[in-house]
């Protein structure tokens, strides 16, 4: 198996992969290479281990872009079975870049939301490159509010640097279409499970990020807005230099989302990255909408958004301490 495209922090285990490769193809002939063999390949699992237990923001910004990262539509076919898309806004059109239909899952029946950014060059000009429209979210909202009708849990997939952000997007409203789904969700009477897959920018991954349970993948990131907009906003430009400085100050990866309690729970990646093993990946993200499904059961309607609403206003909120200090009970900047 090739090995992946190459990161810029990856250049050792790149060389390493190569080198299997060769031994492998070689040990076919030669019994000798297999001791070299595994010694390579415990040397390659430790080399990966160190790099990605120690990413950067800026790494892992890398990492949740990979093209050969598995996204919505792979994970709905290695995860759910009798998927059957909705299509349409029943207003402008079918937005390719936000994808919604009825799944099962075990002996679950659920509804699917996600972003999918394509593979292929062809795939991301008609996905923009995961950057949906107004219409995108006015189907997704459509299918929450079928999930509603049918009592369906819903399970939105996160994967977008942000909305579109054309003219003929801005035209059609699209900041008011992601506060509608914002408020849509927010009062939505079944459950509602978020997991960022990849990619968590700006409004565009909020709009179907309201949820009573949310998750990260390990090597994804989520923010309020994308490390390059930051880098412009702040020094003008996103240079080599300012989008590192960028990613690090907005605290976006796993680790900074669960000690800031914007997320309830990380999944770790296979080892390298979910690229290197999206079935073992799509296993981990299986296992872990059984457990929220199971765990949630079917609640009261009332307790359910109560409780949502109040997991929301509580993130970011600060009280004042006993002794006139100002002490944070919500998000953190550490």
């Amino acid at each position: 198996m090739a090995s992946p495209a190459r990161l810029p922090f990856e250049e050792d285990i790149h060389e390493l992969e190569s080198l299997l490769l060769a031994l492998e193809l070689k040990s076919a002939k030669e019994l000798s290479a297999s001791e070299e063999i595994l010694r390579i390949r415990k040397e390659l699992a430790r080399i990966k281990r160190l790099k990605y237990a120690n990413l950067s923001a800026w790494e892992t910004v890398l990492v949740s872009r990979h093209g050969d990262r598995p996204q919505t539509m792979d994970y709905i076919r290695m995860v759910f079975e009798d998927f059957t898309e909705i299509h349409g806004d029943r207003a402008f059109g079918d937005d390719r870049a936000l994808r919604c239909g009825f799944a099962r899952l075990g002996e679950h029946k659920l509804m699917v939301i996600g972003h999918q950014k394509g593979h292929t060059l062809q795939e991301r000009q008609e996905c923009m490159y995961g950057c949906a429209h107004p219409e995108g979210y006015r189907k997704a909202m459509r299918a929450m509010t079928l999930a509603a009708k049918f009592r369906l849990p819903v399970l939105c997939m996160i994967d977008t640097p942000g909305a579109f952000p054309g003219i003929g997007s801005e035209e059609r409203g699209i900041a008011q279409l992601i506060a509608d789904s914002l408020l849509q969700m927010a009062t939505l009477p079944t459950p509602i499970f978020c997991v960022v897959i990849g990619e968590g920018g700006s409004g565009g991954a909020l709009g179907i990020g309201i949820g009573d349970r949310v998750a990260m993948l390990e090597h994804a990131y989520y923010s309020v807005i994308s490390p390059e907009g930051c880098a412009g906003i702040l020094w003008k430009a996103a240079t080599e230099l300012t989008r590192p400085l960028a990613a690090e100050a907005l605290r976006l990866t796993s680790r900074h989302c669960l000690r800031n309690g914007v997320i309830d729970e990380v999944l770790p990646e296979p080892l390298g990255g979910a690229h290197r093993d999206p079935r073992e990946m799509a296993n981990t993200l299986k296992n872990w909408a059984l457990r929220s499904i199971r765990e949630t059961g079917r609640p009261d309607t009332t307790d359910l958004i109560d409780k949502r609403f109040a997991k929301f206003r509580t993130m970011g909120v600060f009280r004042e301490a006993g002794n006139g200090s100002t002490q944070a009970s919500g998000l953190s900047a550490g």
